[in-house]
């Protein structure tokens, strides 16, 4: 399943928010520093979707704030 999802990095709170057209809006504590902000994403989708972190990918917009995620069953 693919998902487009928006990062806001450096926020208080680690939050998943769906929006209404099915993205995603994300608020992740790590800066977009190193690759950390991606880890985090990884980890937190694979929480959400119950897959293991090797499921998910990121195919697009691997260093912007929106990404298209792919998410295996």
């Amino acid at each position: 399943m693919k998902k487009s999802v928006k990062v806001k990095p450096n926020s208080k709170k680690q939050t998943i928010i769906e929006e209404e057209d099915g993205s995603l809006t994300v608020h992740l504590k790590s800066p977009p520093v190193d690759g950390k902000a991606n880890k985090e994403l990884i980890e937190l989708l694979a929480k959400k979707f119950n897959v293991p972190k090797s499921s998910i990918t990121i195919q697009m917009g691997l260093s912007g704030r929106n990404k298209l995620v792919n998410i295996e069953d």
